[in-house]
């Protein structure tokens, strides 16, 4: 072990995607090396591994441009306590966890007072911003990058890097259990369920819950014992999307649950979605979907100048093929959404040849990521 001074890690996660992408790797952590004390900013699943809240999440999760700008100085002024501490403090290493826009000036300052410093999940370099490399290359000690093609783009960069597969490909079964997942929640083994899943941030859920909502009421038209299921990731979250509801009106067999998205994604036949980290999940359980995303027009048109991909969403992104369709922006309306969302509920074939699809893609990304990352992230901090 080394010394008296380097007995911690600090850590940085800041939306529940990367809560629940890190809690493994926590727990994976307190397991090898227990008197290790782990804080910093996280989430509900890392505290219930032990892990040492600094400042609530929610606090990092904002949404595109105009969103960064209102909160920005907050986010520097979170981001320089942090940064003074942990200067102080000496641990023995950072870990940033997805955040890059907050992670890597956190992690330049950093290893750059002689504190090494390790990402876990690297952007999507493949997609947008390709010459971000530059700064992760001077800002991060190790890359641990969870799709296996990310690992020669950091390798061709000069930049150290493990692929650890995904965490979430080994907590979803390869076979989801819809029976079970909708006994759990009073569904009707017959029932015909859409998931809706806006997004976790105020942003996303305020500009896709009331197109989500609306596209629902089209589908209950033509379908009126439709059920619809909302995970939400808190309680504020909830009651911004039950106001968009509200606002909407008309809507029957709508049900929200504060987390609980595996449950859903298990229970539901189809999604509608805000590209991210959600529609992995629902890859992985197999489940046909609708992804979608809306920014102001500031953020999207800067966005869009700046993609390399026709895709935004990761199961087209990991399939390299359409597989899911994708509305974005203005081509995001209640009809269009409605229409994709009915083929994705209805059309048998489709759904058959879109779970052998997810079932191979399920397939490649499991590894025991929680033992590779941890091993990676003691090596980086000396513990190896």
């Amino acid at each position: 072990m080394p010394d008296e001074g380097k007995t911690s890690i600090g850590m940085v996660a800041g939306e529940p995607s990367g809560d629940l992408l890190a809690a493994t790797v926590v727990e994976a952590l307190r397991e090898r090396a227990p008197q290790l004390a782990l804080a910093g900013i996280g989430g509900p699943r890392m505290q219930a591994q032990g892990f040492d809240a600094w400042y609530p999440m929610h606090k990092l999760a904002v949404n595109g441009y105009a969103d960064v700008l209102m909160h920005l100085p907050e986010l520097l002024n979170i981001r320089r306590t942090l940064r003074e501490r942990w200067l102080a403090e000496r641990p023995a290493a950072f870990v940033g966890v997805d955040a890059p826009d907050f992670n890597f000036g956190l992690e330049h300052a950093l290893r750059e007072g002689g504190i090494p410093t390790v990402h876990f999940i690297g952007p999507s370099l493949w997609a947008w911003r390709g010459e971000r490399i530059n700064k992760i290359r001077q800002a991060v000690s190790h890359m641990l990058v969870v799709f296996p093609f990310e690992e020669q783009i950091y390798r061709d960069a000069g930049v150290p890097v493990t692929y650890v597969g995904h965490p979430l490909a080994r907590l979803v079964d390869r076979v989801p259990d819809r029976a079970a997942a909708r006994a759990r929640h009073g569904m009707a083994a017959d029932a015909r369920v859409l998931a809706l899943m806006p997004g976790s941030r105020a942003g996303e859920v305020r500009h896709l819950a009331p197109r989500f909502l609306a596209a629902a009421k089209l589908l209950q038209a033509r379908d009126p014992g439709l059920q619809l299921w909302a995970p939400m990731a808190n309680a504020e979250r909830e009651r911004e999307f039950l106001a968009h509801a509200a606002a909407v009106g008309g809507l029957a067999n709508l049900h929200t649950v504060i987390g609980g998205t595996h449950d859903i994604l298990a229970a539901c036949n189809a999604v509608l979605v805000a590209s991210g980290t959600a529609t992995l999940e629902a890859a992985l359980f197999k489940r046909p979907m609708v992804i979608s995303y809306v920014l102001p027009r500031l953020s999207w048109w800067i966005m869009r100048r700046q993609a390399y991909l026709p895709w935004v969403g990761l199961p087209n992104v990991l399939c390299r093929d359409t597989v899911v369709p994708e509305l974005l922006q203005d081509e995001a309306t209640p009809r269009a959404l409605a229409d994709a969302a009915w083929k994705a509920l209805t059309d048998e074939a489709a759904i058959r040849r879109l779970e052998e699809r997810f079932t191979a893609l399920h397939d490649d990304l499991v590894r025991d990521t929680p033992a590779l990352a941890s091993q990676a992230i003691l090596e980086v901090a000396g513990h190896g």
